[in-house]
């Protein structure tokens, strides 16, 4: 049990396991919860697109799908889960946070959206930010 958070370098390229196994409960969420949401929107719509938010269930359609690549292999999704970190916090900050600070965000239609993106918490924890330090940025891997 205690070398689930010792680095492992054979298996795991220096990453911890439970770094490992974090990420792929991570991408089996994501499969689970976005793209049940994302896949029924999409089969069960009726009626001409909005292409905003067609574009917008199509990404997460398919972000749903890589999630599976990312079960069984996650440290080659990790620029998936960098993506969804990324992508949230830019909204908070550009969308909440404005509302939040005008004390107008959990009456407007950006709450249920921030509740959802509040939960970026989780992949920055399963993260492995030195590897992701070593591996993008430094090239060192």
């Amino acid at each position: 049990m205690k070398n689930i958070f010792k680095p492992d370098n054979e298996r795991y390229e220096g990453v911890r396991p439970i770094n490992i196994y974090l990420l792929r409960l991570l991408f089996a969420l994501v499969f689970l919860f976005v793209g049940f949401d994302s896949w029924s929107s999409i089969i069960t719509h009726k009626g001409p697109w909005d292409h905003v938010r067609a574009a917008a269930l199509c990404m997460w359609a398919a972000y749903s799908l890589l999630s599976i690549i990312g079960i069984f292999y996650p440290l080659k999704m990790l620029p998936l889960v960098l993506f969804e970190i990324i992508y949230k916090i830019l909204w908070l900050i550009v969308v909440a946070y404005p509302l939040w600070a005008a004390s107008q965000l959990w009456s407007s239609p950006a709450a249920e959206m921030t509740k959802a993106f509040l939960w970026v918490v989780l992949p920055i924890v399963a993260t492995p930010w030195k590897y992701v330090v070593e591996k993008y940025i430094l090239n060192r891997r």
